[in-house]
């Protein structure tokens, strides 16, 4: 009696383990720091969530780890959203760069402003610039930047209004 009821013990314990085996991550999806933003601007980005496209720059959806309706991803390596980062020193005073290059695109793209900055590795990362709340993609290199902010423009434009996030 006592054998058997150490196996229909064990039994939980392994098959817990085969369902968190199972669930581990082996398709190489990224993974992003999920932002803290205040409620207002939580709510503007769950709306983006919902507004975003399934394909940005020829690439499927694929959200990075963990799972948050701040975060989004697409192809791989992945390019990266995340909505309701802090403001960029760089949006205030250019000359608070620590190296690389940061400069706005000229006119923005299809109606939304952003801010480029070049990264380690010949990525990019953009931020939009007056709306309501800061949404942060990061851009691998090899990929369309302009594909990728042509794609994500209708969203942003949808999702965050025009203003100063706070």
């Amino acid at each position: 009696m006592n054998s058997l009821r150490h196996r229909l013990i064990g039994l939980p314990a392994l098959v817990l383990s085969i369902t968190v085996a199972g669930c581990s991550s082996a398709d190489d999806s990224g993974s992003a720091t999920v932002p803290s933003p205040g409620a207002k601007v939580a709510g503007l980005c769950q709306n983006l969530d919902k507004a975003l496209p399934t394909k940005v720059a020829g690439e499927s959806r694929r959200d990075p780890e963990p799972a948050s309706t701040l975060t989004a991803g697409w192809g791989g390596p992945e390019i990266i959203l995340r909505c309701g980062v802090s403001r960029p020193p760089k949006m205030v005073d250019p000359k608070v760069a620590e190296g690389g290059d940061a400069d706005a695109v000229a006119g923005g793209v299809n109606g939304v402003d952003w801010l480029m900055e070049r990264q380690e590795g010949g990525a990019y990362r953009f931020t939009c610039a007056n709306r309501s709340a800061y949404v942060e993609v990061t851009v691998p290199e090899g990929v369309d930047s302009s594909a990728v902010l042509i794609d994500l423009a209708k969203a942003v434009k949808k999702a965050i209004p025009e203003g100063i996030a706070s």
